[in-house]
């Protein structure tokens, strides 16, 4: 019952934070913006504990990165294409896919991603009692000039 909770109190997060970010640069949402902002959150959160959360931050990054845009796509394709509703277009941006996804918010995921991650694993650490998240190591800290890292 303990992991449903952390699951779905990350998805009201990740839903949450999505739709509030739409609707203060946009001016609009769409209530399958909740949905995808709140299936990437736990995805942040499900990937950090597969791997214990040791893996390189920007590799993480990464392959968050990679998740949302895939879920932006497929979403994209669901509800622009299919249902016709109009979410968004990004068929004047450069470097796009049928209008659902693009590099530049690619990027910019990107950079919500790396919050995402950080705010997941610290949700988890501070209010489930969760491991605690190390993203960056001793062993990267400890070969540097800089004395008080040497000493950590």
């Amino acid at each position: 019952m303990k992991k449903i909770s952390e699951y779905l109190f990350l998805w009201g997060v990740g839903g949450f934070i999505y739709y509030s970010l739409e609707m203060i640069f946009r001016g609009f949402s769409h209530w399958s913006m909740f949905v995808l902002g709140g299936i990437c959150m736990m995805f942040f959160a499900y990937q950090g504990k597969l791997v214990h959360w040791q893996d390189d931050f920007l590799r993480q990054v990464i392959r968050c990165s990679i998740f949302v845009t895939a879920m932006e796509f497929i979403t994209g394709i669901i509800v622009n294409k299919w249902l016709a509703l109009h979410v968004w277009d990004y068929s004047r941006m450069p470097f796009q896919l049928f209008g659902q996804i693009c590099l530049p918010f690619m990027m910019l995921f990107a950079c919500l991603c790396a919050v995402g991650i950080f705010l997941s694993a610290n949700i988890l650490y501070l209010l489930y009692g969760e491991e605690k998240p190390v993203f960056v190591r001793k062993s990267i800290l400890s070969n540097s000039k800089y004395k008080c890292y040497n000493e950590m």
